[in-house]
């Protein structure tokens, strides 16, 4: 007997980190093969190509991450199903506007091409279809947004809109900011907070993105100079911390002021924290003296309210007394 079910085709891994623009982009215009030695990444216009760190794109393609593995094993089981955006390169060949990771993913997988669809765009046209392609994505670190935001800015600003982010006003200068939202899942202040992060010293800007630093404190450490973020990884070390936000805020106060020194980063770093005085730490290594080797973290956290809550008790039947 003929099952009556539907055969129904799953989407691949390598369809869900697409975006719908870009699917119905590959139903409307001829999709290509092109051999992966001519797709490189976009190299930018020649101010992007001196301060982006990622070979004037923002976004980084680690061979390691999560994401990109799942790409790969689709890619090695059925191929590229989504074709990538490129641009025709004056110097030869392709740059990738959208696709990167695939494109790598397909390198790693030992394939020689990839359907693309080839667009005719300019740099400004390329940098925001890039930006707006790719932000969309869960794991985008903030360094990533951060570039991705005031690349798009910057590409806004030499078609002519207007750029001030600065404004508190409601009206014309906000145009920017609101064209960036558009394609944003942040908003208009969010947007700007992630842009300052791009004064940010590299290695500041990498602790933000292993959450060693919070985005709002990192927003305030970016208006200390640049001498004075290098200062401030000195006193981190020294003190083998990282600012909270009120500490943030004091030391972008004694930036402003022109106070700020050394010896003063390395007193602030040295405070303890209200987190801190407000937390005890029990390690395992100390918890697993008194209890069988059975125990799990959650029933030796079960066993110790327990027996507080007995203590507790009898303390308060000794006040009684």
């Amino acid at each position: 007997m003929k099952s009556s079910a539907k055969k129904v085709e799953l989407a691949s891994v390598d369809d869900l980190f697409t975006t719908e623009q870009e699917r119905q982009q590959a139903g409307e215009e001829r999709v290509v093969r092109i051999p992966l030695s001519q797709l490189h990444y976009f190299k930018g216009y020649p101010a992007m190509q001196t301060e982006v760190p990622f070979a004037g794109q923002p976004y980084r393609v680690k061979d390691d991450d999560p994401k990109m593995l799942e790409t790969l094993d689709s890619i090695r089981q059925r191929g590229v199903r989504t074709p990538g955006l490129v641009r025709p390169d004056p110097d030869g060949g392709y740059e990738i506007i959208s696709g990167h990771r695939r494109h790598r993913a397909s390198e790693l997988a030992g394939l020689e091409d990839m359907p693309v669809i080839i667009r005719e765009m300019n740099d400004e046209e390329a940098v925001i279809e890039m930006v707006d392609a790719n932000i969309q994505r869960e794991d985008v670190l903030p360094s990533e947004k951060a570039w991705a935001y005031r690349m798009k800015l910057e590409a806004i600003k030499r078609q002519g809109e207007r750029t001030d982010l600065t404004s508190a006003q409601v009206g014309p200068k906000l145009t920017a900011a609101e064209k960036i939202a558009e394609n944003s899942p942040d908003s208009k202040s969010q947007i700007k907070r992630y842009i300052r992060l791009t004064e940010l010293i590299p290695e500041l800007l990498n602790m933000v993105d292993e959450k060693k630093i919070a985005l709002n404190p990192a927003y305030e450490l970016s208006f200390l100079k640049k001498e004075e973020q290098r200062d401030l990884l000195d006193a981190m070390d020294s003190e083998q911390a990282t600012p909270s936000l009120s500490q943030a805020q004091r030391l972008k106060k004694y930036s402003q002021e022109g106070h700020l020194t050394l010896d003063m980063m390395r007193v602030i770093m040295g405070e303890e924290k209200k987190s801190d005085l407000d937390k005890v730490t029990l390690s395992a290594d100390i918890l697993r003296k008194y209890f069988p080797k059975s125990y799990t973290p959650q029933r030796m956290q079960e066993t110790i309210i327990k027996l507080l809550e007995g203590w507790q008790k009898k303390r308060q039947r000794d006040q009684e007394r």
